[in-house]
């Protein structure tokens, strides 16, 4: 065990397809835990959500790297039957199905705990294993509906609009690593594993814990926190401004030249300004469009205020700070290239060529893995030929028949 890779020996079985379970899977592997992944044929389906890139989307990419893959058919009896021996000797089983599908394949917590009793079993869907809604279709855009997250991003147009990345998915796949690591570290003086259910919907209320205690205590309709905090445009782009302290407004005002607003009992405090919103929105955007994003973010930070150009993600990658820092280093993926990868936050640095780095090709490590566990060659050429087991070229594998 190492700072690098404290999970190192620690075996991990991940048959959740998607971002969110596959994701936790990869931050194990990250941490140097052997993540075996279980993927249909066709694969895990976020292979072929977005452009393809060699076999790989970028969102499988983020969420499998360091992983081993084995492709294997579930419904086949021989196929779940290495699967179930998979899972009896892994130290950590992470799953995506909706509830009840796991036990009709064998994989149920119930089934492997009688086998491997210390198993932590984690189940990652969309509501969670109990409750009236526990096996409905969910996605991250139901999740930011359902909610009511999309209900607090309302755009300028005034409709709300759901978050324009997979972040209900990304926030569940760190509270269920989260989940995993305590449990791990309870686990050490314990005889059993525990089940961890991790769901979209408690995912997404615990990162808007604030605001759901807000509209509560406000009895459903909470002020406007830190008006005018928002996205302004400009001459020749966006500028986003924000504040915290009346300090910060006095900053705005003077940075954008307005010090009329000071005297204003409209903007006199944080209650004021939110109650004459609308009035003071009208004259920021009257204001803002007179200068370029640079020439405001140069006064109003020369002020003391917050602000940021609103960037897009070439920006960011290229920002000084954040090359300087080596905040996305690139990595080679095979039969895709170079892609930029951020640093998971906290983590000793990884080498560019270290194998946590790179994500499988499906089925890339299926006889490996097999191979590992006694399987021999006539045994493995009968699981490919029964469409049980799949790999890329079994001609190439050094399957000559002899066990």
């Amino acid at each position: 065990m190492s700072y690098e890779r404290p999970y190192d020996g620690l075996k991990v079985l991940d048959v959740s397809q998607g971002l969110a379970g596959p994701y936790c899977g990869t931050l194990m592997a990250l941490y140097g835990a052997d993540v075996i992944k279980i993927e249909p044929r066709e694969g895990d389906w976020a292979r072929r959500l977005g452009t393809d890139y060699g076999g790989h989307s970028a969102l499988d990419i983020c969420s499998n790297r360091g992983k081993r893959s084995i492709s294997l058919d579930l419904k086949h009896t021989d196929g779940r039957a290495v699967a179930q021996k998979l899972a009896i000797e892994a130290d950590v089983l992470i799953e995506s199905f909706r509830p009840g599908v796991a036990d009709r394949l064998g994989l149920g917590y119930a089934e492997i705990n009688e086998c491997n009793p210390r198993v932590l079993y984690l189940s990652v869907s969309g509501y969670g294993q109990r409750g009236p809604f526990r096996g409905e279709p969910c996605t991250d855009t139901v999740m930011q509906a359902f909610s009511g997250l999309i209900s607090v991003n309302p755009g300028n147009d005034g409709a709300p609009h759901r978050v324009g990345f997979l972040v209900v998915d990304m926030v569940t796949g760190l509270y269920a690593y989260q989940a995993l690591a305590t449990a791990l570290l309870a686990r050490q003086g314990a005889t059993r594993g525990r089940h961890i259910d991790v769901s979209l919907m408690q995912s997404a209320a615990a990162i808007q814990a604030a605001k759901i205690a807000e509209y509560a205590l406000a009895d459903g309709a909470p002020r406007v926190l830190n008006a005018p905090a928002g996205t302004y445009r400009t001459s020749d782009g966006w500028i986003a401004i924000t504040l915290v302290t009346e300090a910060h407004w006095v900053a705005i005002c003077t940075g954008l030249e307005l010090p009329q607003l000071l005297d204003d009992p409209r903007f006199a405090d944080f209650e004021q300004r939110a109650e004459h919103l609308q009035a003071l929105l009208d004259i920021l955007n009257e204001r803002l469009p007179a200068r370029t994003t640079s020439e405001w973010c140069a006064r109003l930070t020369q002020a003391g205020a917050l602000c940021n150009a609103i960037n897009d993600f070439g920006d960011w990658l290229n920002h000084p700070h954040v090359q300087a820092i080596d905040a996305a280093p690139s990595v080679q993926q095979p039969r895709v290239g170079a892609v930029p990868t951020p640093a998971i936050p906290g983590m000793m640095v990884l080498a560019a060529d270290d194998r946590r780095q790179v994500a499988p090709a499906v089925g890339e490590h299926g006889v490996e893995i097999l191979r590992e566990r006694g399987y021999g060659n006539a045994t493995i050429e009968e699981l490919i030929a029964n469409a049980a087991l799949f790999v890329d070229r079994p001609a190439a594998l050094g399957l000559d028949g002899d066990d």
